[in-house]
């Protein structure tokens, strides 16, 4: 079942092109990446599917429905979120009232919550769950201002799955953590993900690694066009997409692998 879908999206800057005919269908259980090189158009896709921004052309579906525009808040509403980065700008918020924001939200209780917020079981309750989820119940007093960066991202992350969408879109989850982080945010996110019922997930990421190792699919963007959607074994082996979107450096290290991957089962170079 189509779950998101995308129709012959175009996104101007000015004269820019930021999106040129962007199509595509995201299914029930799929974890699709999008990546591409910088200005390729990524994070305005984001933007424009969550309806944060509204295409010059073209429309966004969720499930039958139009979404073309709707906007983050009634988004989620219908059941596709995305993480924002919003730990920043709630430093002084814990680990937990900052989970209580999204589980409110979810819930309807309304703006003024704050000064009775700790006093209501459903809304801790359900907080609770989702830092147990993400590894955070732990640290569910600590400012999210202390956190370190990988415990940052994951409570981005979590946040946005506190909110119990169908669909999440993540922009950058691992970025700016190391290498142990990243794969610790991504088993976390594919774990809690079936814990809580999201059906797909779609995300912006530069990791290649996280990108090969998590996908059911990968798209491929370049000057706002897509280049490729396919598995990542067809990406893999798909040279012009890998030097034009990954670049020169990552296209030797992949096809220098896959020669060595040959070679080593009796192939000749």
């Amino acid at each position: 079942m189509v779950i998101l879908s995308a129709s012959d999206l175009r996104k101007y800057y000015g004269e820019f092109c930021a999106l040129d005919g962007v199509s595509f269908k995201i299914n029930e259980g799929e974890f699709v990446s999008i990546i591409g090189p910088n200005g390729a158009g990524k994070t305005t896709l984001i933007n424009v599917l969550t309806g944060l921004l509204t295409p010059n052309t073209g429309k966004v579906f969720y499930k039958d429905k139009e979404i073309t525009g709707i906007g983050p808040e009634k988004l989620s509403k219908l059941g596709v979120a995305r993480s924002f980065q919003l730990v920043n700008i709630f430093p002084n918020f814990t680990v937990l009232e900052f989970l209580m924001v999204a589980v409110v939200s979810r819930l309807g209780k309304g703006t003024n919550f704050y000064s009775s917020l700790l006093r209501d079981q459903k809304v801790t309750s359900e907080a609770l769950e989702v830092a147990m989820l993400f590894g955070l119940v732990g640290k569910r007093d600590v400012l999210t201002k202390n956190l370190p960066q990988g415990d940052k991202k994951m409570l981005d992350v979590a946040s946005a799955f506190a909110l119990h969408p169908e669909v999440i879109l993540l922009d950058e989850p691992t970025s700016g953590v190391s290498t142990s982080d990243k794969n610790k945010i991504m088993e976390t996110l594919v774990s809690a993900s079936k814990k809580i019922g999201i059906k797909s997930i779609i995300q912006v990421e530069h990791d290649m690694d996280i990108v090969f190792s998590f996908s059911d699919r990968i798209i491929a963007l370049h000057q706002g066009k897509i280049l490729s959607d396919s598995a990542p074994g067809e990406i893999e082996k798909n040279e012009e997409v890998v030097c034009t979107v990954l670049g020169q450096k990552e296209c030797f290290k992949i096809f220098s692998a896959l020669m060595h991957e040959h070679t080593g089962k009796g192939g000749k170079a």
